[in-house]
């Protein structure tokens, strides 16, 4: 009987929670800026969030922080639903901050009625100047001490849109003096004129994120609101503005963020990348977004296990993307349908093989019985990898070589019997026999061979390109190396094949499916692909290559 996995710290805190009656059911949230796609950092959150709620009673919600319009599309909201349902969850409300826009704005008046906010017309360098260091005081604005009937009026006529951008704001009225730099009179709204993506031009405030996170939280009831750990310091303000305004106290928990080597998860890095052109769009296969990981074959099943394997912990540390790697070789290697695709092909001709073709069986998957085999055309002309040939081999060297025999995976068994060359010296085919007693299911030849070689019949091949993808940095850690981080992508992290042979099964690929290809790693079909150009992403290699390479 497998030992049941211990609950992390957050899944300790709700169910004593349950279990003392402060909640009957829970209720998450997770709340992304649409201003990008999705990365694997966030598949923590989602998995998290969602997860805690198919544990325990309750729901999860979806909700849009977007209340920054200069950065927010559309195309973002959609790109987020997306990944969030790719990944296997659904949830129960879909909010946008701009729906609470309203209350919001109500609640603002609501604190500055209470001598609790002020409108302050000091430019944005005129505020830091003030605000003090960790170990001095900030110190108050001139406009701090104005009545409540003037910060009324003056926050009215914001939002009517009398003044320009950066003209004013309105401030808590906290402490200048507060130990937490945060508590000294944060900004709660800021002037700006821009078009937002759902609510147009109807507003020209807009709330900062500290004060529209937890009163979105507070009016959708989030019991558990979970950030990461930057969002420590956040927390005094967070339960000061539920405290103050007198609404459902949602409270906030806070875990480690998950950073990933070789790769950089900031949202502003990633658009550097997509608009400079280093790569292809936010869904290519070398990002770290959930788009791009789709694209490269990998599975919702196999990030589910990644985030689950790396836990939920206090403490930030980085994670090795080998695990990442590790857990969709783990799932491919059980789904993967098996399909024998050459590289770099070398000629073979069977010159005792007398029929025209015949068709020879071969399993989807040994994994899974329940995957079927397929037929595959065998003729007298085949391709097998060029390396998998050598003239003058070592000792125990198995694959083929003059005078040796090696077996042709689900086929037959041949020999070498002569190698053909060029007028420059270079090999153009080997000249083979074959032992037609040794059908592969049917060997009644009593000869036992070392080596097995995949192969495609030449007159059967179909032709694909092929794009070998490898990490987008060659440093651990780019963002804390010296200088521009795109100084350190890796040069080979797409390397294009073309001229591959593939079994002609692979006419039939979908984008869906996954494909180990023999001996090779694992693949799956690009969107780019056509009818008539088969184009194949790599996911995986079969073993993890990278920390051989000491990379």
């Amino acid at each position: 009987m497998s030992e049941e996995k211990s609950l992390n710290f957050l899944e300790e805190i709700i169910e004593e929670h349950l279990k003392q009656g402060t909640y009957k059911s829970i209720v998450t949230r997770f709340p992304p800026e649409p201003n990008g796609y999705l990365h694997i950092g966030h598949a923590s959150s989602i998995c998290l969030n969602f997860g805690l709620t198919k544990k325990f009673p309750g729901y999860t919600n979806l909700r849009f922080d977007d209340t920054n319009p200069e950065t927010e599309e559309t195309e973002y909201v959609d790109s987020i639903k997306e990944d969030v349902r790719w990944l296997g969850f659904e949830w129960k409300h879909e909010r946008y901050a701009s729906d609470y826009f309203g209350s919001l704005y109500q609640f603002a008046h609501q604190l500055i009625d209470k001598g609790l906010a002020y409108v302050d017309d000091s430019s944005s360098e005129e505020i830091a100047a003030l605000k003090g260091t960790p170990t001095e005081p900030g110190k108050d604005s001139p406009y701090r001490n104005r009545s409540v009937e003037e910060n009324r009026d003056l926050f009215t006529r914001m939002k009517n849109g009398e003044f320009p951008d950066g003209s004013r704001t309105l401030r808590a009225k906290i402490d200048m003096a507060h130990i937490n730099m945060l508590m000294r009179d944060p900004i709660l709204y800021r002037i700006k004129h821009a078009h937002h993506h759902r609510t147009g031009d109807e507003w020209c405030v807009y709330p900062m994120y500290d004060f529209a996170h937890g009163q979105s939280d507070s009016i959708e009831e989030v019991t558990h609101s979970i950030c990461t750990m930057e969002f420590i310091p956040h927390r005094e303000l967070y339960d000061w503005l539920i405290q103050q305004l007198e609404i459902y106290p949602s409270h906030q928990y806070e875990f480690a963020r998950r950073n990933i080597n070789y790769t950089v998860t900031s949202k502003r890095k990633l658009l550097q990348l997509v608009n400079e052109k280093y790569v292809t769009g936010w869904d290519d296969p070398r990002m770290p977004t959930i788009s791009g990981l789709r694209r490269r074959g990998y599975t919702p099943e196999s990030i589910r296990d990644f985030c689950d394997r790396i836990g939920v912990a206090k403490r930030d540390n980085m994670v090795d993307v080998g695990l990442l790697e590790f857990c969709v070789r783990e799932h491919l290697n059980k789904i993967a349908l098996r399909r024998m695709v050459v590289f770099d092909p070398l000629k073979v001709v069977i010159t005792n093989y007398e029929q025209q073709e015949e068709m020879l069986l071969s399993e989807n998957n040994p994994e899974d019985e329940g995957a079927g085999s397929r037929e595959i055309p065998f003729s007298g002309e085949i391709y097998i990898e060029r390396d998998d040939f050598m003239e003058n081999p070592p000792k125990k060297y198995f694959r083929l070589a003059p005078g040796q025999m090696v077996r042709l995976k689900s086929a037959y068994i041949i020999k070498c019997e002569e190698v053909i060359r060029d007028s420059d010296g270079n090999i153009t085919e080997l000249r083979c026999t074959y032992i037609p007693e040794s059908k592969s299911g049917h060997d009644t030849s009593g000869i036992t061979v070392k080596g097995t070689l995949h192969w495609v019949s030449a007159r059967h091949a179909l032709e694909a390109e092929v794009r070998m993808y490898d990490r987008l940095f060659r440093v651990e850690d780019p963002a804390d190396e010296e200088g521009d981080f795109k100084d350190y992508l890796n040069p080979d992290s797409l390397q294009i094949v073309n001229r591959v042979y593939l079994e002609p099964a692979l006419q039939e690929a979908s984008l869906g499916e996954r494909y180990q290809f023999i001996r090779k790693g694992y693949f799956v079909l690009d969107r780019e692909s056509g009818a008539n150009s088969l184009i194949f992403n790599r996911t995986v290699g079969l073993k993890d290559s990278w920390t051989k390479k000491g990379g």
